[in-house]
């Protein structure tokens, strides 16, 4: 895997899953468009300790169509291309249906499908227009094992990530005759700083046996999924939805 003269954008790069993408990218030769929303300081430092050179932060909030559209035109001007983009910024509201009153249950499905899936899908449009006037393009999705398993406390969670499968998918149709590729990294838990607290407490212990390797997935494994499926070598696998949940659910 080679993506020397690639240009990469990596949302909610600052951290987390996104963080760990954006250094297997440059460690692989390319050039990463580091996006953040609110975690300025970690994505200067991120861009300052990656590996290779011409990496930038941008600064987002994807919530906001005409802020999406500002991003796709900044790095395309600056960089004037975009080979890969990589959909990972997201929210998870834990939310328990039995706590809400009708004007919450707006709010959480309000704020959960503008981050999870019309923010992405906003970028994938955007970036997608870039692409097939380059008639080449690659676009990962990062989804989610609550897709397929429920998220019985985060209910449009489940349902915004499971709306972005559908998306990626018909997308991967839609975009194939351009040279576009698109596919789709589904995990389950992952050992994130945001979810040290909730693995390390009380209910750690129950989260690893859900699967049978008794862990969670690292930052690196979710990337190592993204940087292979960005590749030129995994070209039929476009459209495809890659679970990484150390067999904590499965289907066929």
């Amino acid at each position: 895997m080679d993506f020397s003269g690639k240009v990469i954008l990596i949302t909610g790069a600052a951290r987390g899953i996104g963080r760990a993408t954006a250094e297997a990218f440059a460690r692989l030769g390319g050039t990463v468009a580091v996006h953040y929303h609110t975690s300025r300081k970690q994505a200067e430092q991120l861009v300052q300790a990656l590996p290779g050179k011409n990496h930038r932060a941008f600064a987002a909030d994807l919530t906001n169509p005409v802020a999406c559209e500002s991003l796709i035109n900044e790095v395309t001007k600056h960089y004037g291309r975009l080979d890969v983009l990589v959909n990972n910024a997201g929210i998870y509201e834990v939310k328990p249906l039995k706590d809400l009153n009708y004007a919450d249950w707006q709010q959480t499905w309000k704020n959960t499908l503008g981050a999870d899936l019309t923010a992405p899908a906003n970028l994938c449009f955007l970036a997608a227009q870039v692409m097939m006037k380059q008639k080449s393009g690659h676009i990962i999705n990062i989804s989610s094992r609550g897709a397929f398993r429920g998220e019985p406390d985060a209910l449009p969670y489940g349902a915004s990530k499971a709306g972005l499968n559908q998306l990626s998918q018909s997308l991967a149709q839609a975009l194939a005759p351009y040279n576009i590729f698109v596919g789709v990294v589904a995990p389950g838990f992952v050992r994130t700083d945001m979810a040290s607290a909730l693995l390390d407490g009380p209910q750690g212990e129950a989260i690893r046996k859900q699967s049978p390797l008794n862990r969670v997935a690292t930052p690196e494994e979710i990337a190592e999924a993204v940087v292979r499926l960005a590749a030129d070598g995994m070209l039929s696998a476009t459209g495809c939805i890659l679970d990484i949940n150390g067999a904590s659910y499965l289907r066929s």
